[in-house]
């Protein structure tokens, strides 16, 4: 007989400025992987350059330094906690995407192509659709180029159902937006060029670099990599990744 084979995940944390909420993210999913026995390391991409917040491409690094370690990934928001520990498994996506956050549970977002908070990944399917489109610098529709990556790769994707909680209680939402502003300001031509899909750009035309890198431990212990990075931004392609009144997310 083979010996069963054993998983590991990424947790891939999109970040800047949010240390208070990094601590509490930190002891939250700790405790609930551990309560399922799932193999984790936390991979922190923190955007440390003057270009507005660009989530994808923070991903898409994540993925890219952590590859080599783990066989899957959770595209993971810092604000969004799960709550429900049976009816929330990060177990590995033998069949296809998970996606946590469903739209039937999640307390903000409910259309049906949503794919956002929460989303498990292999490895092998991340690179299958190149990643994450980095043309989306500021806030939102980045997940919505996702899911259609996924979709056109013949992908099904998985979703949490009837479960004992409800869009109330399944998770719990701690961003406080008076503090951290999203930025949601188109420029230029990002609205237009936000609806392409462009497959040939993703995580092998994501480009950056590593200011630095650090093992780190919270006040409870917990483990984590920090790995603070400046992404370069191809003013041909995106003019819209400055902006004068640019929020720092």
């Amino acid at each position: 007989m083979k010996p069963p084979l054993v998983h590991r995940l990424a947790v891939i944390v999109p970040y800047r400025n949010r240390s208070n909420e990094l601590e509490i993210f930190l002891s939250h999913m700790n405790s609930f992987l551990n309560s399922q026995s799932v193999d984790h390391i936390f991979i922190i991409i923190n955007q440390v350059d003057k270009h507005r917040f660009n989530r994808a491409a923070l991903i898409n690094i994540g993925f890219i330094e952590s590859r080599s370690f783990v066989d899957y990934i959770v595209m993971h928001d810092i604000d969004l906690l799960p709550l429900n520990h049976k009816g929330l498994p990060y177990k590995y996506p033998e069949y296809g995407p998970i996606h946590l956050a469903s739209p039937e549970y999640h307390p903000i977002y409910h259309y049906p192509s949503y794919v956002g908070g929460i989303l498990i990944i292999t490895c092998q399917d991340f690179e299958r659709v190149n990643g994450m489109s980095p043309l989306y610098w500021g806030w939102g529709r980045e997940d919505d180029n996702f899911y259609v990556r996924m979709k056109r790769a013949g992908m099904k994707i998985y979703r949490p159902s009837n479960l004992s909680t409800n869009n109330t209680n399944t998770f719990q939402h701690i961003h406080d937006n008076s503090i951290h502003k999203r930025d949601y300001a188109k420029y230029g031509k990002q609205k237009e060029e936000g609806k392409r899909i462009y497959p040939e750009l993703g995580f092998n035309t994501t480009k950056y670099e590593i200011i630095n890198k650090e093992i780190k431990k919270t006040n409870q212990g917990i483990e984590y990599i920090m790995l603070d990075v400046k992404i370069e931004c191809d003013y041909n392609l995106t003019s819209w990744c400055d902006h004068p009144t640019n929020i720092l997310k």
